[in-house]
């Protein structure tokens, strides 16, 4: 199957928040859990697209427009020294299409964007220790993982 890796357009904010939805039920999000649609579409329009955006994306379109996986990425600084990185946050390509060289072409595309941008120094990117088949993915592309770091996370207070 022939797909396209192109940017996301404010067009594209629902195909989106579709998509993530089924990204939340690969990680086992339950039904009661799912963001409702509304909310979800609504949080991906502001991340993509707000005053400035929280962050960009680079989406996978099949050949009958239907979005089928993303990459969704940000900034962060300081990196090394004070350059800055790009942080992938999410890589997720649909099971139907794994294991055709998309994710490949996904990751390739993020090192361009990376290149591209003055003060860039690396890629940086975390995958679960329970996700075999990401793991092998990236040390197929020959990337080692890397110990040391400890990952915390606080709840955001909605009120």
């Amino acid at each position: 199957m022939s797909v396209t890796i192109r940017p996301a357009e404010k067009s594209d904010v629902r195909g989106v928040a579709e998509l993530i939805e089924e990204i939340e039920r690969f990680y086992g999000t339950t039904d009661a859990d799912i963001q409702p649609f509304d909310e979800r579409q609504s949080q991906v329009e502001e991340a993509l697209f707000g005053s400035p955006p929280l962050a960009s994306a680079l989406l996978v379109e099949d050949e009958a427009g239907d979005i089928v996986g993303l990459a969704a990425y940000s900034y962060l600084w300081p990196s090394a020294g004070s350059t800055h990185s790009l942080f992938l946050k999410e890589l997720y390509v649909r099971d139907t299409l794994r294991r055709q060289g998309i994710g490949v072409r996904l990751m390739n595309e993020l090192r361009a964007i990376a290149d591209a941008r003055p003060g860039c120094s690396r890629v940086e990117w975390m995958t679960d220790r329970v996700n075999p088949d990401a793991r092998a993915f990236y040390q197929a592309l020959g990337f080692e993982e890397h110990e040391g770091k400890v990952v915390y996370r606080a709840i955001a207070s909605t009120a």
